[in-house]
């Protein structure tokens, strides 16, 4: 019993009402996950005794917990916390901004669970503040602001479906800075140090996924310094994550409008972290193409 629950996964699906919970629960379930809704936090020992007993029938089980457990869910970091000590357990958390948030409850017309007699926003921040701790605590944060459901759907497949084939799954993230820093980002670098294709005529329609844009970019002072230095850095960060049995990392790598530099140092610096034992990389382009 005890080698067939070391082989069993547990999530803990949660996060800010209206950020995509039931689309994650959804996404999980059509690959294969046991996934049980609105589950109050004290009935999480009594779900993974089950799954123990069941053994290799329920290899993967999802519990979305929210903010409708009401009093029970202020305990749930403490019971994830006993709960690690002998599962594997690891924490979701689902996110966006407020005024997505906003205009998620609005389009489906329907209160938000703290509202009260108060407005959407003071319901969600009422719920920010409860859910503080637990995001910081979270094993991975997703920000749906700029996610759809199919697109959010997409991501869980993409995060969860083969997870087993690489002890870390990596993704390597390029963003402009004008649209903001992802909020869901473990590691954040800085493109901006490199002179701007944006500037060169020749450059400025293509991205840095094209080879003259790549070449540009790389063969300026400090680049290819930047992406080996930066690369031998990640080493003992993504070994650490593995032995902590992080099993999914971002690395963002931004510059001003995310087209040209952080679309091409992205690509280079992947070529060295697929080389790393235990991780699996994809590489995501947030803004390209959003000019």
């Amino acid at each position: 019993m005890a080698a067939e629950a070391e082989q069993q996964e547990m999530l803990i699906v949660t996060g800010m009402s209206g950020a995509g919970r039931s689309t994650v629960g959804n996404a999980l379930e059509d690959l294969g996950w046991y996934v049980v809704d609105n589950l109050p936090p004290q009935m999480l020992r009594p779900l993974v005794e089950l799954v123990e007993r069941a053994g290799a029938s329920l290899p993967r089980i999802a519990a979305v917990v929210d903010i409708r457990g009401g009093d029970f869910f202020s305990e749930l970091r403490e019971i994830i916390q006993a709960l690690r000590t002998g599962v594997n357990v690891r924490v979701v958390f689902l996110d966006a901004t407020d005024t997505v948030l906003v205009r998620r409850f609005e389009s489906v017309r329907r209160p938000h669970p703290l509202q009260g007699s108060g407005t959407l926003l003071d319901g969600i921040g009422d719920e920010r503040a409860r859910l503080a701790e637990l995001r910081e605590a979270s094993d991975i944060v997703i920000d749906t602001t700029d996610l759809n459901i199919h697109q959010l759907a997409n991501l869980i497949t993409e995060t969860f479906a083969e997870e087993g084939q690489a002890g870390l799954r990596v993704t390597m993230l390029s963003f402009g800075f004008k649209y903001g820093v992802p909020s869901d980002a473990d590691l954040v670098a800085d493109a901006r140090f490199l002179p701007n294709p944006f500037w060169v005529p020749e450059l400025r329609h293509l991205s840095g996924e094209d080879r003259a844009v790549s070449e540009f970019v790389l063969e300026q002072a400090g680049a290819r310094e930047f992406i080996d230095a930066y690369a031998k850095a990640l080493e003992p960060v993504l070994a650490g994550y593995q032995r902590e049995n992080k099993r999914h990392a971002t690395i963002a790598i931004g510059c001003t409008g995310g087209k040209h530099r952080s679309v091409a140092i992205i690509r280079e610096l992947r070529k060295r972290i697929e080389k790393m034992p235990g991780v699996a990389v994809s590489v995501k382009d947030r803004d390209l193409g959003r000019e």
